[in-house]
């Protein structure tokens, strides 16, 4: 574990110089509730194509208690170009309600609280805690760090926690939200899903699929 902690210290200290922005989401978003609802319209969709749904979106609806009374058809319509539209309509509203009826109005700041809420997972969790309050529980594993690590040799996981936890091992809490923001850089840039830029990557002479994907 020592010598792969070494190595996983070193891809990240790479990928900090290479990615120098400062390490947060894509998201567009004006407080923790519409913060919240950007990351889960950001599921199976692109952050791009999210940011332009939430541009109308976040004028309309600025609260908890917005979100909670909006009309479900209206609100697919308004939602339905992030795809799952329907599912992530009634995860939003009922969300909404939750947060409004029993949290005040505000996004509850504990992990626990917030997988009480329907369409939100640790990834979205994690997201919200370490975005909306600069609470970092853990590792956020969306589609790009997923890939990245199992490529890496960080995980032989495909199960998002299971990654989480392998990541949370390998990197000291004070680097999760770096892990995660500069894996998700490294992925839409270098190592992309169907065709990853090998001879462009500045670790892959630390990658054990350096040239083999």
């Amino acid at each position: 574990m020592g010598k792969e902690k070494n190595r996983a210290g070193e891809v990240l200290q790479i990928l900090k110089t290479r990615y120098r922005q400062k390490p947060t989401t894509a998201l567009a978003y004006h407080n923790t509730v519409q913060l919240l609802v950007a990351v889960i319209l950001s599921a199976q969709c692109t952050d791009e194509r999210v940011n332009k749904v939430v541009i109308p979106l976040f004028r309309k609806y600025k609260t908890a208690a917005d979100f909670a009374t909006a009309d479900r058809k209206t609100f697919e319509k308004e939602i339905h170009s992030t795809g799952f539209y329907r599912n992530k309509a009634k995860n939003i509203i009922n969300a909404c309600k939750i947060i409004n009826e029993q949290h005040n109005g505000k996004v509850p700041k504990t992990m626990p609280e917030l997988l009480h809420l329907p369409g939100v997972a640790r990834k979205t969790a994690n997201i919200v805690l370490s975005e909306g309050y600069g609470i970092i529980e853990g590792v956020a594993v969306d589609t790009h760090v997923r890939r990245l690590s199992n490529r890496l040799g960080f995980t032989k996981h495909s199960n998002p926690e299971k990654i989480e936890k392998d990541l949370m091992l390998l990197f000291p809490k004070k680097d999760w939200n770096e892990v995660s923001t500069r894996l998700i850089w490294h992925g839409r840039a270098i190592c992309k899903a169907r065709k990853p830029l090998c001879a462009s990557c500045p670790v892959n002479k630390l990658c054990p699929s350096a040239f083999k994907v």
